[in-house]
């Protein structure tokens, strides 16, 4: 592929494939992207991915924001945590694009595998307190209107 004279590549017929490519391939996006396919809820908290990853918060922050700018992750607010100092309140989940892109690139085959690898995982029980959608089989709503 050639560059132009600014330095970027031209885009050619691949380059979104490219782009998408090199957005779900980096190792700990790859590593959110597999931790929440495999939460029963889909959503999880900051500090959720920190255990489960094993990376920094500030690492996973910033790959949270790159994702969330590519339209894949959405950040979603669950209301009545907000006031609970030892509850999350802060959650991150996949958008309908960013599912449309998991399936087009087959990582929703993967989901049985991610499933049975977060459920054999063993949690502190700061990691297992019930959380919105999960073990309490309670239903809340996060700001923006999204149900979970």
């Amino acid at each position: 592929m050639s560059e132009s004279h600014s330095g970027t590549a031209d885009a050619g017929p691949f380059a979104e494939q490219q782009r998408i490519f090199k957005l779900l391939s980096q190792d700990t996006r790859h590593l959110i992207i597999q931790e929440l396919l495999g939460h029963p809820a889909h959503l999880m908290s900051l500090a959720e991915f920190e255990y489960m990853t094993g990376k920094s918060q500030a690492a996973i922050k910033d790959q949270l924001e790159t994702l969330i700018d590519a339209g894949l992750l959405a950040r979603y607010t669950y209301e009545p945590s907000e006031e609970k100092r030892d509850l999350p309140s802060q959650f991150y989940g996949f958008t309908a694009r960013g599912v449309e892109v998991l399936h087009d690139y087959k990582y929703l085959r993967g989901l049985p595998i991610a499933r049975a690898l977060y459920e054999n995982t063993r949690k502190t029980e700061k990691i297992e307190t019930p959380r919105i959608g999960t073990a309490t089989g309670a239903s809340g709503r996060c700001r923006g209107g999204t149900r979970v």
